[in-house]
């Protein structure tokens, strides 16, 4: 199969067609050793993508709520570790590539103190979760310098909705590089009602590109940087990863029902995910679930988006794949510029043995919010684009939201408390642009023309190149200031962010 179109991925979003889901429109091991060198380095060679399977799939550590309480220790610190099968310089929470997976129940406390042994400012954002952005919550200002450290205190709500999300770097100018290095792991809240399954898997999917070296004990390797026209469009890493490691291997039996819990959290890469010769059922994207669990051939994920799934296991060995998607490309940059990627293997999944014994059925979800016949207090088009103007040394691209680029200091959104808002989302660009806005999510309420038949809800939905996404938001809670952006991370740091305070 050829490179996916954006039109494509639009219309599949819109309509449904063929079962394919989409979370962009409807959408380690090691300790590292501390050093005061930069995180990623410039590339001096092209890091293997084609390795053979490495290992069983090995999932980073659980660190679990009790009594009401998550209190946890991280520290983000660069060094030598274990990344893709070889010793490479980058970084980790804790030294490992992802970091530990917290996982809480609606209600809870996360407090979260953070140590930064970076040569760096760095911070720590709670991504997709529904808390207070003020103070010690997951607030994106907050600057956490070499040396220092914060306590972030994040309290849950009683209804926040179950889901995977994740925690990740936002100190503006460096979230791109951070989280390329290393610096990520997942979130997972709890259904109130467990779900019968044989056994859950968190799947947390970057790329990286990896630098001198080699996997023979011929030294440890880096991470590479990003030149001036991968942060325009946004970096891709040569090899993709699942947890850290390069095609890992799953083992199951013919007849268990696993729950895959995924995260996309590539810099700038989509993930059209495919599973050959299985069945998968779609539970949710971002947060929550869908009412009635489905059947889906595909799932396309943006960067950020998050995808909860279950698998139905038969006999025979699968491949999860990437399906490569054209997302465009900046202006003045050749469509044919840059080679369209192929089919990526994630991961191999080998179903034998006896066949397993039948479980309880998937209870249903309580049917979402849905805000598309709710009077809104306002509407508001906000611009996605690419402009002319000198930025950061990458020629005379720039990237801006109503063409501004960010300022930490200026407030670009007033919203009073309490109100519900229509977004209209357009984008000037000739490239895709995932949105993504902290705190309060988004109903979809259209796609280019495309309605949409039931309540979608995101915290990252694509943006078209050359057309419009129309989204609803309540505003019903956690007054404060934050951001919205582009999550192609270089985007982001590039200028694509904007500030609102609800109050």
């Amino acid at each position: 199969m050829g490179a996916i179109s954006r039109r494509m991925v639009l219309g599949w979003a819109a309509i449904g067609l063929g079962g394919i889901v989409t979370g962009v429109a409807s959408c380690g091991t090691g300790q590292p050793t501390p050093s005061g060198s930069p995180l990623v380095t410039a590339p001096t060679g092209n890091a293997p993508s084609g390795n053979p399977p490495t290992a069983q799939l090995a999932e980073p550590p659980v660190l679990r709520s009790e009594n009401g309480l998550l209190e946890v220790a991280m520290t983000a610190v660069a060094g030598a570790t274990k990344l893709a099968g070889r010793t490479v310089r980058a970084a980790g929470y804790d030294g490992r590539v992802p970091g530990p997976t917290l996982r809480v129940r609606p209600g809870d406390r996360m407090v979260i103190t953070l140590r930064n042994a970076l040569a760096e400012t760095t911070n720590l954002h709670t991504h997709g979760l529904l808390v207070s952005p003020q103070g010690n919550g997951d607030n994106p200002f907050v600057e956490i310098e070499p040396g220092e450290s914060f306590t972030y205190e994040i309290a849950l709500p009683d209804d926040h909705p179950p889901g995977v999300f994740w925690y990740h770097p936002h100190h503006h100018g460096m979230v791109a590089d951070q989280v390329f290095a290393g610096l990520f792991g997942a979130i997972v809240v709890e259904d109130a009602d467990e779900i019968p399954v044989t056994r859950e898997r968190v799947l947390v999917i970057s790329d990286v590109t990896i630098t001198g070296g080699g996997g023979g004990g011929g030294g440890a390797g880096a991470v590479a940087s990003a030149g001036p026209a991968d942060r325009m469009m946004g970096r891709e890493g040569e090899t993709v990863l699942v947890n850290g490691q390069v095609r890992p291997v799953l083992n199951a039996r013919p007849g268990e029902r696993e729950r895959w819990r995924v995260v996309n959290a590539c810099v700038s890469r989509f993930l059209d995910l495919r599973l050959s010769g299985q069945d998968l059922t779609l539970l949710g994207l971002d947060s929550g679930r869908v009412p009635s669990p489905s059947r889906v051939d595909a799932v396309v994920l943006a960067p950020g988006n998050r995808a909860d799934l279950l698998v139905e296991t038969r006999a025979g060995t699968s491949l999860l794949e990437a399906e490569p998607v054209d997302r465009g490309a900046p202006m003045g940059m050749m469509r044919g510029a840059r080679p369209v990627a192929s089919v990526v293997t994630l991961a191999e999944l080998v179903v034998d043995g006896a066949v397993a014994g039948a479980l309880d059925r998937v209870p249903t979800a309580p049917a979402p919010l849905d805000l598309s016949a709710t009077p809104v207090a306002r509407t508001r088009e906000i611009t996605l684009g690419i402009g002319m103007g000198p930025r950061m040394g990458v020629g005379m691209m720039s990237f801006t939201i109503d063409g501004k680029e960010f300022d930490p200091d200026r407030t670009d959104l007033a919203v009073p408390l309490g109100d519900v808002e229509e977004w209209t989302l357009v984008n000037s660009s000739p490239m895709d642009h995932p949105f993504h806005l902290h705190v309060w999510p988004m109903q979809v309420i259209r796609i280019g023309s495309q309605q949409q038949s039931e309540p979608t809800w995101r915290d990252v939905v694509n943006v078209p190149a050359g057309q419009g996404t129309v989204v609803r938001v309540a505003f019903d809670r956690h007054p404060g200031r934050t951001v919205y952006h582009c999550h192609i991370l270089d985007h982001e740091d590039l200028g694509m962010m904007g500030v609102i305070e609800v109050a």
